[in-house]
């Protein structure tokens, strides 16, 4: 029996979101398209592969043996892919970089302009995530990371080592004392259920009984509570002459080597093979690494 790709990417995406509606904003389609190819696949197999109920859809017993032959067939698709665009003669067209949100924001932003101006034929997408994309089935081309990848198949670029800071508003920063403690400072960190991300635990360990002020899932909002006032955020220190500018102040406090962090750039290595993606993942190194020199002293 032949199953179509597409088919099995349905599958896949169903079965790792465990909704049909997150299924159809993964794979950019309609919750009612979702439904109907779902269930031509079942009645083609002969099978239920989901459960559903009002929490979603978990797999069923077909469905589990037919997960682990889908995510290989998701790997192979995207070394196909990568294969047929080895062959592309000079770099042009669209690349998928992935990175967390902080650096998306403060870096690739800037980096895209400056990248549309220089080589016009290129594009990135940029995936500002704090989950993992998976580079081998192609959902990025590349990706910045706070840990160093262990599957085959992946290469570590370039890494980076990041210094953070901690930063207020200069409002906030002329209500402290000059040499202010870390037990001293109102805190923004994030929400639940992403408490687990730099720098909350990193926090936790460094200050005894750690409240924060105020916390959110997205990071555009805790900038935001910094620019306001609210608090104190522990940010990435970037150098870099294209970022926007912004009114945050950094403190004169000692954050330790919790607060030193180590970024890998990593790509599948048949991405390395095509042109557009190796040339934008040379640039990207190039400039993430001048950002992240300190400037010449005056």
């Amino acid at each position: 029996m032949d199953i179509p790709w597409e088919d099995v990417r349905l599958f896949l995406a169903v079965a790792e979101t465990g909704s049909l509606s997150q299924a159809a904003r993964k794979l950019r389609i309609g919750q009612p398209t979702v439904s109907r190819r779902l269930a031509a696949l079942e009645y083609t197999l002969g099978m239920a592969l989901f459960r559903r109920s009002a929490e979603g859809a978990t797999l069923t017993g077909a469905g589990e043996r037919l997960l682990l032959p889908a995510r290989r067939m998701a790997e192979w698709a995207g070394e196909v892919s990568r294969a047929a665009e080895s062959s592309e003669g000079s770099p042009r067209g669209l690349v998928r970089v992935t990175a967390p949100p902080y650096v998306s924001v403060a870096f690739l932003v800037p980096f895209a302009a400056w990248l549309a101006g220089q080589h016009p034929g290129l594009r990135l997408e940029v995936l500002a995530s704090t989950q993992y994309l998976d580079l081998h089935r192609g959902e990025a081309d590349l990706a910045l990371r706070t840990k160093e990848p262990e599957q085959e198949g992946l290469k570590v670029v370039k890494t980076f080592t990041l210094e953070s800071v901690v930063f207020v508003s200069k409002r906030l920063a002329a209500r402290l004392p000059r040499k202010p403690q870390l037990s001293e400072l109102p805190w923004l960190t994030w929400a639940p259920p992403l408490e687990s991300l730099f720098p909350h635990p990193q926090l936790e360990k460094l200050i005894p009984g750690f409240t924060p002020v105020f916390t959110s899932d997205s990071l555009l909002v805790l900038l935001e509570a910094a620019e306001a006032g609210l608090g104190a955020l522990p940010l990435p220190r970037l150098h870099y002459p294209l970022a926007r500018s912004t009114s945050l102040v950094p403190l004169p406090i000692e954050l330790g080597p919790l607060m030193n962090r180590s970024y890998y750039l990593v790509c599948a290595k048949s991405a390395l093979d095509i042109p557009r993606v190796r040339q934008v993942c040379e640039l990207f190194a190039s400039e993430l690494e001048r950002a992240t020199r300190p400037p010449p002293r005056r």
